[in-house]
């Protein structure tokens, strides 16, 4: 067996009946001349036809292993683009629904006022102007123009510019526009709700839990607030702006919240146990009367003493200086 392995491929059987009339001798001396011939040649594989044969079945199965795996690479590259394009178009559209319904809820809260929502991109920052021989050097040619392209495309831009969401709001009809950061705590508060019934109003749930959310208010803008909540919770059959109904579970200790309300719950603390009790408008009404008595007369008796205290310290200061 190891001396036919050795001699690797045999000759087919019609190269074989030429030498079937040799005798032994012959066919012997034959053999001595061509393995002399052959000894020239032992460094050679035998065996290297077969490989090649072999390794070249495996190269062709390879190249189209490559080619099924290109062609799914260029498949999953069309989703993901398909994808961020989505994306992009339900961001861009989602800000400007948010957007639309914000100018709206602001001037039902503030009906002399305005308001908006300022989308913050890197071109505001001076980030995103990329220059042709930058984005070459990085990225090519081609994604240097779109990008190019995308930074001068201000009515849909890329959502890879967005830096954030701004505001800008005014309070009357002659005020100049203010920035959040230059607005008071009220202020502040009544923005942030029109932005959360902005969104409501987007993307509906079905109930809302608010505490306090009026605390910061005036009695103009808790009176505002309240009517657009009892909006908000009505449904509508309008074929423009359908609403469904909408829960609101608010906490309050003021007279506007209460007098819009559908239904009224106090809650009592007592030896570590929180109670509910169901309350009538009118009762509800008349324990935050009390209560806003209590802190008037809080608030009095507080600033007196502080007034007392500083006449005091001002009397001691004048002692010592004589």
């Amino acid at each position: 067996m190891r001396k036919i392995q050795e001699l690797g491929s045999l000759p087919p059987a019609a190269e074989l009946t030429a030498y079937a009339k040799k005798s032994i001798p012959s066919l012997m001396k034959n053999l001595e001349d061509i393995n002399k011939k052959l000894r020239k040649y032992s460094h050679v594989n035998k065996k290297a036809f077969d490989q090649f044969v072999n390794f070249s079945e495996q190269r062709a199965q390879l190249i189209q292993r490559r080619k099924e795996i290109d062609e799914g690479g260029l498949k999953v590259k069309e989703l993901i683009e398909s994808l961020d394009r989505k994306k992009d178009e339900a961001i861009n559209r989602t800000f400007r629904g948010v957007s639309a319904h914000f100018k709206d809820v602001f001037k039902e809260l503030v009906p002399n006022g305005a308001g908006e929502l300022i989308m913050r991109t890197a071109m505001d920052e001076g980030v995103g102007n990329v220059t042709d021989s930058e984005a070459e050097e990085e990225e090519g040619s081609e994604v240097a123009a779109k990008k190019m392209k995308t930074a001068t495309d201000i009515n849909n831009p890329d959502v890879s510019l967005f830096r954030g969401v701004g505001i800008k709001v005014r309070f009357s009809r002659s005020s100049e526009n203010f920035l959040m950061s230059q607005l008071s705590g009220g202020q502040k508060a009544l923005v942030a709700m029109a932005l959360i019934f902005a969104i409501q109003r987007c993307d509906p749930a079905p109930f809302y839990l608010f505490d306090e959310l009026d605390q910061a208010l005036d009695s103009t803008y808790r009176a505002a607030v309240a009517s657009l909540i009892k909006r908000q919770a009505t449904p509508s059959d309008d074929a423009e702006n359908p609403r469904e109904s909408t829960q609101f579970i608010c906490s309050t200790f003021r007279p506007e919240r209460v007098a819009a309300a559908n239904r009224c719950f106090g809650i009592s603390h007592q030896n570590k146990v929180s109670s509910l009790h169901l309350l009538s408008k009118n009762d509800s009404l008349h324990f935050i009367a009390n209560l806003m008595s209590e802190e008037e007369v809080v608030g009095e008796v507080t600033s007196l003493a502080t007034s007392k205290a500083v006449g005091s310290s001002a009397r001691e200061v004048e002692a010592e200086a004589h």
